[in-house]
């Protein structure tokens, strides 16, 4: 019996594959606040030290997918040029289809959890409130640049579930230290926090334009099956007509939303200029 092959095989089978094995590693890369009290301290972004804060967009319930918008990586994103032709409309539904459609911004930071220094650096992920709370505190002058690495200041993380919210979910807020503090007297230690961090872009999938347009066909057309070998096309984007039917009342539409009159339907060659 060859053991080295058996160990490499024991060894295979033991390292998790596919999906699995990158929610592993998302896992492993974030962190995420629980109920109770936390110590953070927020290190440095390698991807721009003189910002910590990576502000992320993405779209939320366009079928069962989130989808991370193209405009993070400089790119046109179809549904953000749809919500646009929407608010050139009167229709108050198109406006708040409009609103529903716009990405959400979540932020991302890295971080050491006290007492967790032997993990490295994750992530925290996290929404407009905490953000607004960091950055008034980096604006303050009795705080001021709570990431430097020689005298920083660690952050309170406090955190009370839905029992005091009231709501489904948990919610955190911050206070920073007193003392300032260094990130750590180990400078073998901070070398390799400051160069070794997860990427935020990195755990979401990139989808191609014309993906992203199939996407939002089928999230308006939840009655029609997408078809199977055809991509949208440009035109996808255009408002639906109000149908003609031999009674004077207008046939019903899937989604009511886009029941416009025919004066106010955006004619196609616009649509395909947004693209051009």
């Amino acid at each position: 019996m060859n053991l080295n092959l058996i160990q490499s095989k024991l060894s295979e089978m033991n390292t998790p594959k596919g999906g699995s094995q990158k929610a592993n590693e998302k896992a492993l890369s974030f962190w995420k606040p629980t109920i109770g009290k936390a110590l953070v301290r927020f290190v440095p972004s390698n991807r721009n030290p003189e910002n910590p804060f990576t502000e992320l967009y993405f779209h939320y319930g366009i079928g069962k997918r989130t989808i991370i918008s193209p405009t993070n990586f400089g790119e046109k994103d179809p549904i953000i040029e749809f919500s646009k032709e929407l608010r050139k409309t009167k229709e108050p539904e198109n406006w708040k289809m409009a609103k529903k459609l716009e990405p959400k911004m979540r932020v991302f930071a890295p971080v050491i959890v006290r007492g967790e220094e032997e993990k490295g650096v994750r992530l925290w992920e996290f929404g407009k409130e905490i953000y607004q709370a960091l950055l008034s505190l980096a604006a303050d002058e009795d705080v001021g640049d709570f990431t430097d690495i020689m005298e920083g200041r660690d952050m309170k993380v406090e955190t009370v579930g839905p029992d005091s919210t009231g709501t489904a979910y948990n919610k955190s807020t911050i206070l920073p230290a007193m003392k300032t503090t260094q990130l750590s007297s180990n400078n073998t230690e901070v070398e390799k926090w400051l160069a070794n961090q997860p990427d935020p872009t990195s755990f979401s999938k990139r989808y191609t334009f014309e993906e992203i347009k199939q996407f939002l066909v089928e999230f308006l057309n939840p009655e029609e099956e997408a078809p199977k070998t055809e991509t949208a096309g440009d035109d996808f984007l255009a408002l639906p007509k109000t149908q003609a039917e031999p009674t004077p009342a207008p046939a019903p539409v899937a989604n009511k939303a886009f029941a416009l009159k025919p004066k106010e339907t955006i004619a196609e060659d616009e649509f395909e200029d947004l693209f051009k």
